[in-house]
């Protein structure tokens, strides 16, 4: 199963909608609930615009969007500045010369490349970038052979890159480049490795401003302890397609989804990364208060500019 809370987030969208339509004479403006698709193949922000958004629809004022992730259920977690980080991903395709195991002196091995390619890509955090700047670089899968005494004579690696910097983010995707190039010329390739993007992710910045009015509006409607400052999180979220591309500001937040008693129990017992997180199996937000919550925030976070 892949669990990321995405009913959760239409649930929410919904109950919004639901009570501004309401108590349509409680507010000035427009309201425009905006029902993305795909954000997981950081697909459907784009699609959307693609498809006319901008331009069948009013600008707003602002935008302002959620998520659901591992924390107790129903706090606010809201930060000026970068929210989530860029997100890359690259599928790398290197060629051998297929042979039979009890040869391998004709062979090219393609597993072999591809094994010291993977290697070497883990250097580029701990030795090309610097401490101050976070990157992750993981590479989520290696696929190659079907047959133990079989030498293949092509690897695929997949792989994923999380930055906060353009430039970090420049650098880091060119070594990439340079790497995987140079494996495959050191191991005699008889063809150059093929780099194909799988998709991208923009880094999610909130306005400051807007950032404050939001938490401001958070912190007079709930009580004290509810709302916290967040900080960056190596996840990543097409939702900043949106105010970058529309040339408006834009507020993201997180609100939390575990029970609080087990997350109270996995925190004073120092296992917090234990509990499950947004894609896996075992990630299910509590209905109560994580639906309320996010309903609430939602709204009062639009009657910042509505009311």
């Amino acid at each position: 199963m892949h669990a990321c809370g995405h009913d959760m987030h239409v649930t929410w969208l919904i109950g919004a909608a639901a009570l501004f339509a309401r108590a349509r004479n409680a507010w000035r403006g427009t309201f425009m609930p905006v029902f993305q698709p795909a954000e997981e193949t950081a697909e459907g922000a784009q699609a959307m615009i693609d498809d006319g958004l901008f331009q069948r629809f009013p600008k707003p004022t602002f935008v302002l969007g959620q998520h659901v992730m591992v924390g107790p259920s129903g706090v606010l977690s809201l930060r000026p500045g970068v929210v989530t980080s860029a997100g890359d991903s690259r599928q790398i395709r290197m060629f051998g010369r297929g042979a039979h195991g009890s040869m391998p002196q004709a062979s090219i091995d393609p597993v072999v490349m591809a094994a010291a390619t993977v290697l070497r890509l883990q250097t580029i955090v701990s030795r090309e970038v610097a401490p101050t700047d976070a990157v992750v670089v993981t590479i989520g899968a290696l696929q190659t052979g079907a047959k133990e005494n079989v030498i293949p004579d092509q690897a695929i690696i997949k792989l994923n890159v999380r930055t906060f910097d353009e430039g970090v983010r420049d650098r880091v995707l060119a070594a990439i480049t340079r790497i995987v190039h140079a494996e495959a010329a050191a191991s005699g390739a008889p063809r150059p490795p093929e780099i194909t993007p799988l998709d991208h992710y923009p880094l999610v910045k909130n306005d400051p401003e807007s950032a404050q009015r939001v938490g401001d509006a958070f912190r007079r409607y709930f009580p004290a302890g509810r709302v916290l400052a967040g900080q960056p999180t190596t996840a990543s979220e097409d939702f900043g397609s949106f105010g970058a591309e529309w040339g408006v500001p834009s507020v993201f937040w997180f609100v939390g989804g575990t029970d609080p008693a087990a997350y109270a129990a996995a925190k004073a017992a120092g296992g917090v990364a234990d509990r499950p997180t947004n894609h896996s199996p075992h990630f299910a937000p509590v209905v109560r208060p994580t639906r309320e919550a996010g309903v609430e925030a939602l709204v009062v976070a639009a009657q910042a500019w509505l009311s």
